[in-house]
Parts: C-alpha cells; sequence; structure tokens
C-alpha cells in the first residue's frame, strides 16, 4: 500500500493506494485485483477487497464502489443516501459519513483522493482521458464549495497511474485536447514521430485551475512492470484477454 504524505498528516482520515500485491487471485489477475467487473472469480475479488477494509479499517463499513463508465458524474453519500442493488454508474464518490471507505478502481487511470479538513468531507475520483476532458474534478469540487468546502484547507492527492514515457497516443486524440484549449499542448511530447501525453500532469492542472493548491503526486508508473502495478495498456500488448484494477481509497475515521 503507498500513501500520500500530505493525506497521512491528516489523522481524521485513513486512505491508501493499494497495487497487485497480497491477494487471493491467481493468473493474469494475480493478486490483489478489485475489479468485480472483471472476469476474475467473484469469491476472490471479494476476498481481496476484505483484505483492502481490513488495512484500512477492521471496523469499518464495506467499501462503496461504482460502475465506472470514463463520465463526469459523481455520487453524493449523506445519511439520506439510500443504496438500491444494482451498482451505480459514476466516476466519484464525495462523503460526510464516517467510517465508510470510498474507492475508485484503475488500471492506468488516474486516482485522485480529495480531503477537506473543515467540513470533513472527502472525495474519490476515477479520471481517465475522458474523465479529465469532461471536467470531472471542477464538477467535484464545485460540489464541495456548495456544500461549505475552502478551497485552501482541499488537499488532493493523485496516486500511481500511467506516466507519460508510456502513455503514447495518435494525433487525433492529440488533437481533442487542443481543440479544447491550445494550451493542453504543453502535455504533449513528440519522441521518434510518436506522442506522449502527460494525463498526471493534466490532471494536476485541472486542480491548479481550480485554485487547489495543495497537491501531492505519487510518481509511479502503473504500466512499468516492476511496480507491479495492474495495467490495462500492457496486458492489452501481452494480449491478455482481461486485466485486474487496483483499487485506491478513502475514509473518515
Amino acid at each position: 500500500m503507498f500513501t500520500s504524505k500530505k493525506l497521512s498528516k491528516q489523522k481524521k482520515i485513513s486512505h491508501g493506494f493499494f497495487n497487485r500485491s497480497g491477494g487471493k487471485s491467481k493468473g493474469i489477475y494475480k493478486s490483489l485485483n478489485c475489479g468485480l467487473g472483471s472476469k476474475d472469480q467473484k469469491n476472490k475479488v471479494r476476498a481481496n477487497l476484505r483484505i483492502v477494509k481490513n488495512k484500512i479499517s477492521k471496523n469499518s463499513k464495506n467499501i462503496f464502489l461504482l460502475h465506472q463508465v470514463h463520465s463526469n458524474n459523481f455520487i453524493f453519500i449523506d445519511q439520506k443516501f439510500r443504496l438500491n442493488k444494482k451498482k451505480i454508474k459514476a466516476d466519484a464518490l464525495i462523503t460526510n459519513q464516517k467510517n465508510l471507505p470510498i474507492a475508485v478502481l484503475t488500471a492506468d487511470c488516474v486516482p485522485v483522493l480529495l480531503y477537506e479538513e473543515k467540513k470533513n468531507i472527502i472525495a474519490a475520483i476515477h479520471v481517465g482521458w475522458k474523465g479529465a476532458i469532461k471536467e470531472i474534478i471542477k464538477k467535484v469540487i464545485s460540489f464541495m464549495l456548495k456544500k461549505g468546502c475552502k478551497r485552501n484547507c482541499i488537499t488532493a492527492a493523485i496516486g500511481p497511474c500511467i506516466r507519460q514515457r508510456s502513455y503514447n497516443v495518435k494525433d487525433d486524440f492529440k488533437k481533442k485536447f487542443i481543440k479544447k484549449d491550445k494550451k493542453n499542448k504543453v502535455f504533449f511530447k513528440m519522441e521518434k514521430n510518436i506522442v506522449y501525453f502527460d494525463l498526471p500532469g493534466f490532471v494536476k492542472s485541472q486542480l491548479k485551475s481550480n485554485k487547489i493548491t495543495n497537491i501531492d503526486t505519487i510518481n509511479i508508473d502503473t504500466f512499468d512492470k516492476k511496480n507491479n502495478f495492474f495495467s490495462a495498456r500492457r496486458s492489452l500488448r501481452l494480449k491478455h484477454e482481461d486485466y485486474g484494477r487496483n483499487i485506491s481509497l478513502i475514509m473518515i475515521n
């Protein structure tokens, strides 16, 4: 488990960014696969989720997960929230409830965890390039501000994800971002006629453009095999039929 130094200073919360170590799954899912949407055995995934929960708190509620769809939609969980059995389609969770771990799953995308210390509100955001360009971060922060949060009281942690050196993209991908804002060209570099995109850099810029300044970045590349994270892109290159999911979670103690 990896932690953010800045979030770790906040004593009212617990959090963690997990790689694929320490679980029950086998084969291409070895071993801490937390993706119930994968083709892994469901009993193994549920066992992995229990392992993760117990690392954070043995006495907490079960981890709250979404059906992630690369959107800019979020869910706010308060005392009035009632969960039906069907998983909610969204890509961010916000809550003010204690002992409720909220989490996002990634396999190269960016996990972002937020904590606002005055109102004691947390958020977990799944930011792929689609969610990023749809400004999911702005939507989440805007909602938190409506709930009375202050920008200067928000700590943000950008978790392990695919780094620029591993994220080669096509020219039409680059054009989408330049069309959105010409300034986005700074997040692309060309090497030997190959274009590389800086997704975590783009995510950090979105936090900054929303006037969040207390930002921690965990500079770990999920694509790099030695870091032992699940990676959709690496699995695709290896021609695997599927891939596991890494989990990142945060909880108010």
